[in-house]
């Protein structure tokens, strides 16, 4: 029975070992193609925009200090010119309201809103595309 348990464990640590690497894989992959994505806007002349944060609840934005590309149409996505994603989302705040929020760069996902309620979702890779290929026409 004990070498059942043990054999059962192991099991589970094998897995919950390769989900471990299978994720920090997906995410070395994204954070590369959100690098490669603010190289090419760059190249290609994109022109960056002051970017604001938007309050999970209401309505208005706010301030903040980042410069980069929104890269999907309700601009709660970004890439900054380092290649650094931002989810543009906060919570309500008079604060931010005030003196402007201060998003931090987050770990891009490779299936942009995968497991969302609105059951849309769509590869990294296509979204940052099509980004590029819309130019300055970006609304």
């Amino acid at each position: 029975m004990d070498d059942w348990r043990e054999q059962r464990e192991r099991a589970v640590r094998a897995h919950a070992s390769a989900e471990e690497r299978r994720r920090a894989d997906e995410a070395a992959e994204a954070a590369r193609l959100a690098v490669w994505f603010a190289a090419e806007a760059d190249r290609r002349g994109l022109r960056r925009t002051r970017l604001t944060v938007q309050p999970h609840h209401g309505g208005g934005r706010y301030r903040s200090r980042l410069t980069g590309w929104y890269v999907d149409r309700a601009r709660r996505r970004a890439v900054d010119a380092r290649g650094n994603f931002y989810l543009l989302a906060d919570p309500p705040s008079l604060r931010a309201r005030l003196f402007g929020a201060d998003p931090q760069p987050q770990p891009a996902p490779l299936i942009v809103g995968q497991g969302g309620r609105d059951g849309e979702s769509i590869p990294l890779r296509t979204l940052l595309t099509r980004r590029l290929d819309a130019g300055d026409d970006w609304p």
